[in-house]
């Protein structure tokens, strides 16, 4: 029990077991505040962001095997620091024959937490602050976030060293976290997965592979590891909208929008794209209305014209109130209205390419598809498909791990 009376969480015996370990009564007051100090600041982000920490942390640099993909299997470090961290650590620390991470002498136990604890959980919250708004240098933890991956964490952690300098740690999460966003848009293109139970035990096997490394090796492994992926934005020229991907695409619209924007010359507005509050948020919007009938010449059948209408070609992100106003108008009539809205929608109309110098000179630098369209037909929507495909592969490009390391 702890002074309010209440079972001990994982933390407080972790912290007793530790504490008691440590001879001398200046470093186990030392260990103490510090211990105290940090939990505190990292609860200031949320009650299960501590356990959150020690589970994160302790995976990255101490996990070495993960359960089997087979019945029956039994848990190993992987998992075993998931559901119960302060009796793996207590058993890892005093096996006499055990790893790199046992705990000898008093003084690893006032190491692990004067040095290993102060540092991780540091690098921790500043992990925290960016996935919850930008950062400079690591808006792509800001990206994961938006998609629930938790998983980013222990990804970031991994090729740290308390060692490390500011800018070494920055370059390290950098191309952890940009690794991440491609893998992550790869797999939403081709209707993969990114929930919690089908990506740990890849990402383990990537963590573990870049356990400490160096920014240099570190941007060669993870460029190695998104090269032998079979599944690229090239593999799939079918994305579409259904039931269970909207907020994905509304992420991936929104990162292009914002992509083709920032590279034009404007300001970023990625947060308005994925903003969920506020009367007038952005909204997935399809550029065909719901109006089979008026498409019969091309799709003689209704579900052959909903499929081709949910096509990422033929999506938008418009102000929710546009959407309301004009969504069921024919394209014809709608076209002047994208003119006012953002970059992507207005590169439908002619006025974006004569009117914006910014706009033409990033079509010249990339060579990208863009083309005006006076109507939105079957052709048009296929051309406008492969489009966004182009797109993807600049704003989800595996040389900038190179180039994070280069600059």
């Amino acid at each position: 029990m702890n002074d309010r009376g209440l079972s001990l969480t994982p933390t407080e015996m972790l912290k007793g077991f530790l504490l008691a370990n440590i001879d001398a009564e200046d470093k186990k007051t030392i260990a103490n505040d510090l211990w105290r100090k940090r939990t505190q600041e990292l609860q200031a982000f949320g009650r299960e962001t501590e356990a959150d920490f020690f589970k994160a942390w302790l995976r990255s640099q101490y996990a070495q095997k993960i359960r089997e993909r087979r019945k029956n299997a039994r848990a190993e470090d992987f998992d075993r620091i998931g559901t119960e961290f302060h009796r793996w650590v207590r058993e890892h620390a005093t096996d006499k024959d055990g790893d790199d991470f046992t705990l000898k002498q008093p003084d690893d136990y006032y190491r692990f937490i004067s040095r290993d604890v102060e540092y991780y959980s540091r690098q921790y919250m500043r992990l925290m602050e960016a996935s919850r708004s930008p950062v400079p240098g690591l808006k792509h933890v800001l990206y994961n976030a938006r998609l629930g991956f938790t998983l980013q964490y222990m990804i970031l952690l991994a090729p740290l060293r308390p060692e490390d300098n500011n800018e070494t740690v920055t370059q390290k999460v950098r191309l952890a976290a940009k690794f991440l966003d491609i893998l992550l848009a790869r797999r939403i293109w081709n209707f993969r997965s990114i929930g919690y139970s089908t990506m740990s035990y890849a990402m383990f096997l990537v963590m573990r592979d870049i356990r400490g490394l160096a920014p240099a090796p570190l941007a060669a492994k993870l460029r190695d590891a998104l090269a032998k992926e079979t599944e690229t934005f090239d593999s799939n020229n079918a994305l579409r909208l259904h039931q269970q991907n909207r907020y994905q695409l509304h992420h991936l619209l929104a990162r292009m929008t914002d992509y083709v924007e920032v590279q034009s010359g404007h300001p970023s507005h990625y947060l308005d794209y994925v903003s969920d509050t506020g009367k007038n948020r952005f909204e997935v919007e399809h550029i065909w209305a719901d109006k089979p009938e008026r498409h019969t010449d091309e799709f003689p059948h209704a579900a052959d014209f909903a499929e081709a209408r949910n096509r990422f070609g033929g999506l938008l992100l418009l102000p929710k109130n546009f959407n309301a106003s004009f969504g069921a108008d024919p394209y014809e009539e709608k076209l002047p209205r994208y003119d006012s809205q953002n970059l992507l929608a207005r590169s439908l109309h002619e006025r974006a390419y004569s009117s914006n110098p910014g706009f033409r000179q990033f079509l010249d630098r990339t060579g990208l598809p863009f083309r005006a369209h006076d109507t939105y037909r079957r052709d048009d929507l296929t051309e406008r498909q492969a489009l966004y495909r182009e797109l993807a592969k600049r704003v989800w490009n595996p040389d900038c791990l190179l180039a994070v390391v280069e600059s």
